[in-house]
């Protein structure tokens, strides 16, 4: 059985995300581990959840809805990656890998 959002392109991407982000953070000292790393995976792992709840079982304006959170939580992982390049604790190589899965 599958569902609906696997064969989404877009939730592809997200998985991609989230599994980027989650390889990324493990190299965090110690002392962003409970900070920027936790919520950075919570907001990556957040876009997919979104975009797959929303595909499942839900009118088009529901999901268009799940769609934006979806959004909202791609655009905190963009933050993140950018506070994280700041504190020079993402270098510009890992920076511009997980970008690329920010794109629209």
């Amino acid at each position: 059985m599958s569902f609906k959002f696997e064969d989404l392109r877009v939730w592809k991407e997200s998985i991609n995300l989230s599994a980027g982000v989650s390889k990324l953070i493990k190299t965090f000292p110690a002392a962003e581990r409970f900070v920027l790393s936790s919520q950075m995976q919570r907001a990556a792992d957040s876009v997919a959840l979104n975009i797959a709840e929303g595909s499942t079982g839900q009118s088009n304006a529901e999901f268009k809805k799940f769609l934006s959170y979806a959004n909202r939580s791609e655009i905190e992982v963009v933050n993140f990656l950018y506070l994280g390049k700041k504190r020079d604790i993402i270098n510009e190589e890992d920076f511009s890998v997980c970008m690329l899965y920010t794109k629209p």
